[in-house]
């Protein structure tokens, strides 16, 4: 059969994860709940490349609407100008 000795000894790592365990488990629940929702609105949040095609959509967008009506414009002032009524 197996040592005594040998179930009890522990790896580094596990000795360091059983100290970050009792640690965090020091910590009041609203310093984890912070932290937890800290962490999910750092997930959510919107990035600088989202901003920046939403903002780059909206502006295609306006400089479609402005080139239609002036194209439009431009050419029903055309039609209106009758060059034999001088």
């Amino acid at each position: 059969m197996g040592r005594k000795d040998a179930s009890t000894s522990r790896t580094p790592v596990d000795q360091y994860r059983k100290q970050i365990g009792k640690q965090d488990y020091k910590k009041t629940r609203p310093m984890l709940r912070a932290t937890r929702l800290k962490a999910e609105a750092k997930k959510t949040a919107l990035g600088v490349k989202e901003v920046a095609l939403v903002l780059a959509a909206i502006l295609v967008f306006l400089l479609a609407f402005y080139a239609f009506f002036y194209l439009n414009v431009s050419n029903e002032v055309d039609l209106d100008l009758d060059p034999d009524e001088n």
